[in-house]
């Protein structure tokens, strides 16, 4: 196709030009994954810092697998599923605030929410946390408010967006807050703005809508007969959406708006003649945006800017596995020490293989890069579902990547230990370092960590007393009304449960230290005889 004389335009001047892909060594995928087969066009797979969740093609009912993100190699066919749905399951996503909790939807035209324990699945899932039974035909997309606490959008093929609060005592919720009814066809593609307060949507009409994400109000539409969008993305705080479809002739296509205009897009760009649709993903940390066909080994990426020509093509990844679908690890589970700024998870259904792909600004020197990593979005909520419900809107809680810094409250502390060890850990074990090595290092973790709980409770003091959930004690006015304190009763009982759920984990990956440190030395003892 032809080439807008943007694509020629590369940023001379960017940190980014040198970005790289760096594909999983074979012991680092998920291998003998019986990925789903659905035609869907959706990712079919979602990851946080703990779990990767993938559909699974199963027979009767509808399944997925949630396994460990460190548990990489040849994935156990007998594996335990989240199997509670009676029709085959179309999409599934974290909770961005609570990476034990994942949302799916299914043909069965039910929304299910679903608590993972904290270790794994180690039996089957067939009852869910919540059960939501709202619309009346398929479920094919769902997406949690980006900054409220336990707000889900879905949309089904009944046309219907509805947004639930699941804030609420209930396991089974038949009514939605409110059901947006704009779409004359199946909704295709929903995105938020940063904090929330605007849906994006891409039709089976082809028209892309912007709505109050609240009311439902319907604020633009766009009338473009050149562009047929399938994707949109609202590109983070730029006033832009983008959309990924087919140009009048079926090339694949992308185009640039106007938040506050779709009449007519700022740009169109033809990217080449193949079927598959186009994943777009966008980092608002770097203003990279990232193109991956369906269909297809290669993601295009390129910089984006506000001004003129707006997007800055940098250079593509190819590989020869063609993804069907992909996941995207979230910013707080990067490895900030190797300069990745993404990660992909490429679902290669041809080999069952699930392939991590880190996306990697070459850089020589060994400190952490502050420029790359700016403070991003956290996994804390900003607002309640009722804060939300009630008219608020607030952007993300911000953290700090930088390795040490406080990480987003007390309990999360421990977790990101867990997982740096288990990091350290597993590059230990992939680079085939001598066992001396993986021993000594467990070891100094291990005391590392309980002079850490030791001297926890005194730093935490000075911090923030937990109980009072993040706030300070000698600032946290008396609860005025009874529902006041009906709220910061919630709260704690939250809280208290958090705190509960922390020390089982601490406990469980003490023990499988220990029995790691017991193994290593029997191997030992074994290779001396």
């Amino acid at each position: 196709g032809q080439n807008g004389p943007h694509k020629l335009e590369k940023s001379h001047y960017s940190k980014f030009r040198h970005v790289f892909g760096k594909a999983a060594t074979k012991e680092n995928c998920f291998d003998g994954v019986p990925i789903t087969r659905s035609v869907q066009d959706n990712s079919f797979c979602a990851i946080n810092p703990r779990f990767l969740a993938v559909i699974t093609e199963c027979a009767g009912g509808g399944a997925f697998l949630v396994l460990s993100v460190h548990h990489t190699g040849k994935v156990d066919p007998q594996q335990p599923r989240v199997s509670g749905h009676r029709g085959n399951v179309l999409d599934i996503k974290w909770n961005p605030f609570n990476d034990c909790c994942i949302a799916s939807c299914s043909e069965d035209a039910t929304v299910k929410v679903w608590e993972i324990p904290p270790h794994g699945v180690y039996k089957n899932i067939t009852v869910p946390w919540k059960e939501l039974q709202g619309h009346s035909r398929r479920v094919g997309l769902i997406e949690w408010h980006p900054t409220a606490n336990n707000i889900l959008f879905s949309t089904a093929y009944d046309y219907q967006i509805m947004i639930w609060n699941l804030d609420c005592p209930e396991p089974v919720i038949k009514n939605p807050v409110r059901t947006i009814s704009h779409h004359p066809d199946v909704v295709l593609s929903m995105s938020f703005n940063t904090d929330g307060s605007l849906l994006a949507t891409a039709c089976k009409d082809r028209k892309v809508r912007l709505m109050e994400s609240r009311s439902g109000t319907l604020l633009r539409e766009s009338s473009c007969k050149t562009h047929r969008a399938s994707k949109v993305l609202i590109l983070g705080n730029t006033k832009m959406l983008l959309t990924s479809g087919t140009s009048r002739y079926n090339d694949r296509q992308i185009a640039l708006w106007d938040q506050d205009d779709l009449s007519a897009p700022l740009l169109e760009d033809n990217l080449d003649g193949s079927s598959g649709v186009i994943f777009p993903f966008y980092d608002p940390d770097t203003h990279m945006l990232y193109l991956a066909g369906k269909g297809d080994g290669n993601i295009r990426y390129y910089e984006i800017s506000t001004e003129k020509p707006y997007i800055h093509f940098l250079t593509e990844y190819r590989s020869q596995l063609p993804q069907k679908g992909l996941g995207v690890m979230p910013k707080r589970g990067l490895d900030v020490s190797s300069c990745e700024i993404f990660r992909f998870y490429k679902l290669v259904t041809i080999k069952s293989l699930i392939e991590p792909l880190s996306m990697i600004v070459p850089r020589r020197s060994e400190s952490y890069q502050e420029d790359l990593y700016p403070m991003t979005a956290g996994n804390r909520p900003a607002l309640t579902a009722e804060e939300w419900l009630g008219g608020m809107d607030k952007g993300p809680l911000l953290m700090s990547l930088k390795p040490g810094s406080q990480i987003a409250e007390s309990f999360s502390d421990m977790k990101a230990v867990g997982n740096s060890l288990e990091n350290s850990l597993d590059t230990r074990r992939s680079q085939g370092r001598p066992c001396m090595l993986q021993l000594a290092y467990i070891q100094d973790q291990l005391e590392a960590k309980e002079s850490k709980e030791d001297s926890s409770h005194t730093v935490d003091d000075r911090i923030q007393t937990p109980v009072t959930n993040g706030e300070d004690a000698t600032l946290c006015s008396p609860p005025r009304t009874e529902n006041e304190l009906r709220l910061k009763f919630h709260k704690q009982q939250e809280e208290i449960r958090r705190l509960r759920e922390l020390l089982n984990q601490r406990d469980v990956r003490i023990k499988q230290l220990e029995l790691e440190i017991k193994n290593i030395k029997n191997s030992q003892s074994q290779s001396s005889l």
